[in-house]
């Protein structure tokens, strides 16, 4: 098992940790992560671990056997041994743009209101898929109605459901294609908004900045058909 500290601070940059096991492909499994490993649409992290005089460049995460998240190497390299304390560093850059670019696909997912596809989220560029026949008629419109989500500065937060919770209420799962993980027993939430103002609230695993302003001008890119039933709209960080 590896402690997700993502999970409980994704502005976490730096933090020590101890090698628990190495994979039969080369991969590294620490006891705690800083890593985010790839999954709902979000890439998994990258950045670097020291140790000693040795450094190894990560270049993504991935989920492994339970709760275990593997570290991928960049290139083969000697890894550090089982039982070295090592210290993690994310890319931080990478990683904030994929928690402004993923809270603001969710808010994308406010303003487009059909069912979602498909998605994927990128430092800079993200999209998601609609199941919607026609593509939005005004797109500057749809695009001010998105960045006024953004200036009204919402709260981000996350809580905790029992699957039996979601199962009584279907309508907070907007994605068609991929159902919520429900092995573990609870659901996380991610909420835009509180209370009697809340915009958003659907399950997510992902990274997510505290607050919408964080996000920053947000622009409308290209809106592509990928089927009768099918639109894809890309999203893009201005700032």
């Amino acid at each position: 098992m590896s402690t997700p500290l993502f999970r409980r601070d994704p502005y976490l940059r730096r933090a020590e940790a101890q090698v628990v096991a190495h994979t039969p492909e080369g991969g590294i499994v620490l006891d705690t992560s800083l890593f985010y490993p790839t999954g709902g649409g979000q890439p998994g992290d990258n950045g670097v671990l020291r140790w000693d005089d040795h450094s190894l460049t990560i270049a993504t995460a991935i989920k492994g056997e339970g709760e275990a998240i593997i570290l991928v190497p960049a290139e083969p390299r000697a890894l550090p041994p089982v039982g070295t304390s090592v210290e993690q560093a994310l890319d931080w850059d990478r990683r904030y743009g994929h928690m402004r670019m993923h809270t603001g696909l969710h808010l994308l997912s406010v303003v487009v209101p059909f069912g979602v596809t498909g998605g994927s989220i990128g430092a800079e560029r993200g999209r998601l898929d609609f199941d919607m026949a026609d593509a939005p008629e005004d797109r500057d419109a749809l695009q001010a109605n998105l960045n006024a989500l953004v200036t009204a500065d919402h709260a981000v937060s996350e809580e905790w459901i029992t699957s039996e919770e979601l199962d009584a209420n279907p309508g907070m799962v907007k994605t068609l294609s991929v159902q919520p993980p429900r092995g573990a027993g609870r659901i996380r939430l991610v909420r835009i908004g509180t209370g009697t103002d809340t915009i958003d609230l659907q399950p997510c695993g992902g990274t997510h900045v505290d607050r919408t302003g964080e996000i920053g001008p947000l622009r409308i890119g290209k809106i592509e058909k990928k089927g009768r039933m099918n639109r894809r709209i890309y999203l893009h960080l201005e700032a």
